[in-house]
């Protein structure tokens, strides 16, 4: 993440944009501006070696109105609380751009999980969970994976949390493996989401998907899901990179091979060669129809987006453009799905496996696909109304919908006591 960026004055910046809109109340703005609670914990661990190690994590959640928060648990050597807080807020007008009834929240740890063992990771993650534990449940704030997390860290916040309850709990975590009460298609749901968009958009703006070549910054789960359902699409994937860089080839790249062979080396993608070799700054800059930031936050900002080529640009990552980036992109055409509609898609079918924990009765894939599909497309086309009628860009429709939704739900419950 680039240093002198605080996204957490971009998150502020944007929420400022859309009270203008909407002509919020001060003290209401004021409200939605900051976090409900912000837990910094710092805690032991025990190495394999016998040393101990301290870690620093956070726990943020920013607004409860509209029902429990829902946040992912980051792991990451540069998170920090103001991110952490700034991921909550951009969390909370999600939820409420897809209608579903959570508001947002964030957990992180700082830590570098590439050094730690399967053993010191699982340690770690029970000790962050337990230091933690008087914020999150299945009905006050539920969890779920992130960037450096995945589905068997979830299955050990599950675990830990039922055995200090001293029965099983799984709707308190989502993005659980099957096995313990995860549901069907919540791996590919962010990535499934995020080409949903990326097609509606493409309507919009009558591109033709077949003749489209796409770029996709980013290879973990969220990129990786959503460049093979892009080439299942029928549009050409031209560049892909990971956190190790990225490679270009403008007839196209063999997307499900590179993912099956290549991906978790430790040369990552940029061992395959019949493609050009970029740097993950310079491949949002190469040739293509259709960019997916699917890394992480402020890739786009001031310095290289007037170099961008692309005419539609779908966030897969949270906050990749700054407001500075966005400006410039408005004046040159470009059509971008912001974050908070575009990756929804993970929230939603959270969402559903939640739902289905709660009444311990699962739905099959086909049945979680479809009705992702259909909040995604209504999401898509109410962000896309509100951009007609203000007259404004989809990042701030999908905004003046989220807050206003949560603004709603403020003053209707009013201010204890």
């Amino acid at each position: 993440m680039s240093q002198h960026i605080n996204v957490l004055d971009m998150a502020r910046e944007q929420l400022a944009v859309a009270a203008n809109f909407l002509d919020l109340d001060k003290g209401l703005h004021s409200v939605l501006s900051q976090p409900i609670r912000q837990l910094i914990v710092h805690f032991p661990v025990v190495l394999d070696n016998g040393e101990v190690q301290v870690f620093e994590g956070y726990r943020v959640q920013h607004n409860a109105s509209r029902g429990p928060t829902k946040g992912g648990i980051r792991y990451h050597p540069e998170v920090d609380l103001d991110e952490t807080s700034a991921l909550a807020m951009w969390m909370t007008w999600k939820c409420a751009v897809a209608n579903i009834p959570y508001g947002g929240a964030k957990g992180s740890v700082k830590v570098d999980t590439k050094k730690l063992s399967k053993r010191e990771l699982e340690k770690l993650t029970r000790r962050y969970v337990t230091e933690i534990s008087s914020m999150i449940g299945e009905r006050s704030d539920i969890p779920a994976p992130d960037i450096g997390t995945n589905a068997q860290v979830m299955a050990w916040v599950m675990d830990t949390v039922s055995m200090q309850k001293g029965y099983t709990v799984p709707g308190c975590v989502t993005g659980k493996p099957i096995e313990l009460g995860g549901s069907e298609g919540r791996t590919e749901a962010t990535g499934r989401g995020v080409v949903v968009t990326m097609e509606e958009a493409a309507k919009v703006r009558n591109l033709d998907l077949s003749k489209s070549k796409v770029i996709v910054q980013g290879f973990g789960n969220v990129g990786s899901t959503a460049a093979k359902l892009v080439e299942e699409s029928g549009a050409t994937v031209v560049g892909i990179s990971d956190a190790i860089g990225g490679i270009y080839n403008e007839n196209g790249l063999p997307v499900h091979d590179l993912f099956n062979r290549y991906s978790g080396r430790d040369g990552g993608i940029r061992e395959y060669k019949d493609a050009q070799p970029v740097s993950n700054a310079e491949i949002l800059e190469m040739p293509c129809d259709i960019l997916i930031p699917a890394a992480v936050a402020t890739q786009i900002t001031v310095d290289n987006a007037d170099k961008i080529k692309a005419k539609l640009i779908v966030e897969g990552a949270n906050g990749p453009t700054t407001p500075e980036a966005d400006h410039i992109l408005s004046d040159k055409g470009v059509f971008v799905v912001p974050d908070i509609l575009a990756n929804a898609g993970g929230v939603v079918v959270s969402y559903f496996e939640w739902v289905q924990d709660l009444q311990n009765f699962f739905w099959e894939e086909n049945e979680v696909n479809a009705k992702l599909t259909r909040i995604m497309r209504a999401s898509f086309s109410e962000v896309e109304r509100g951009m007609r009628a203000h007259k404004t860009d989809m990042r701030t429709a999908a905004l003046i919908i989220g807050v206003k939704r949560v603004a709603e739900a403020t003053i209707r419950r009013g201010i204890f006591p």
